[in-house]
């Protein structure tokens, strides 16, 4: 699984398009405030733990400057603010989609949602 485009729709929102036809509309809100990097959600070393730090708000928070890949497992954005330490791998981008595959119909997903409950 991996993105094989990346197309910024507004001002608000990136599109990524998957190797498997799924086409996914993120916010760029929810994906700076879900960045993965240790300095947004603090990391654990050694058994201890850091707790991030209160990041001001700056201009072009949500702004993005550049998409870069890294290798063939995930991008990393840079915003305007100058934040660029966040790497975001497929499957952390995949696990944010609330999208419909391409080929299962809404009847399938009714019908599985009903065997669910």
């Amino acid at each position: 699984m991996r993105v094989t485009a990346i197309k910024q729709l507004d001002n608000e929102t990136l599109n990524f398009t998957w190797d498997d036809g799924l086409v996914s509309p993120l916010s760029l809100k929810r994906l700076r405030d879900t960045c993965p990097c240790a300095g947004c959600q603090g990391e654990t070393v050694l058994l201890h733990t850091y707790a991030p730090q209160e990041q001001p708000v700056l201009p072009g928070k949500y702004d993005v400057a550049r998409i870069q890949p890294v290798g063939m497992y995930a991008i990393q954005i840079l915003w305007k603010d100058g934040h660029d330490t966040g790497l975001y791998p497929w499957e952390y981008l995949r696990a944010m989609c609330e999208c419909h595959v391409p080929g299962v119909n809404d009847a399938q997903r009714n019908n599985d949602y009903k065997e669910e409950m």
